[in-house]
């Protein structure tokens, strides 16, 4: 008596589930990330391109007593944080845009409302090794 032994072959899925579970989920992670990265420098591109942040900017880096606290070649140090909104001739920004010098970190402050032109409403900087407020409205 001879017994016939089929051979039960598994499905894809049975056969690959445990590979294709953890992949599946670390691409998902990996496109949420590269997602949430994208709106981030979106953002901050748009923020950096405004006449809000490049006019706060050159005030800032031709300002004789900021230039003295924190030295030359002023530029942006990091992440802008704020908020900037503009539909059309009209808008409004709340940024804090870090700095750096050859001597030093600030901070510059910006609120302005744009009506054709940015209207400034406070613009300064804040030296970070002297706590020092230096208003550039001021001049």
């Amino acid at each position: 008596m001879e017994e016939d032994y089929t051979e039960i072959k598994k499905n894809w899925w049975d056969r690959n589930w445990k590979w294709f579970v953890p992949t599946g989920c670390l691409s998902l992670l990996v496109l949420f990330g590269l997602f949430i990265a994208g709106i981030f420098f979106g953002v901050t591109s748009m923020m950096k391109d405004s006449d809000a942040y490049k006019g706060a900017m050159t005030l800032a880096q031709h300002d004789k007593l900021v230039s003295d606290r924190l030295g030359n070649h002023i530029e942006s140090d990091g992440i802008v944080s704020g908020n900037i909104s503009i539909n059309n001739d009209t808008g409004n920004c709340d940024l804090q845009i870090p700095i750096k010098g050859s001597k030093g970190k600030g901070t510059i402050f910006v609120v302005a409302e744009k009506r054709g032109t940015w209207k400034y409403s406070e613009l300064s900087v804040h030296i970070e090794t002297t706590d020092e407020e230096i208003d550039l409205l001021a001049k």
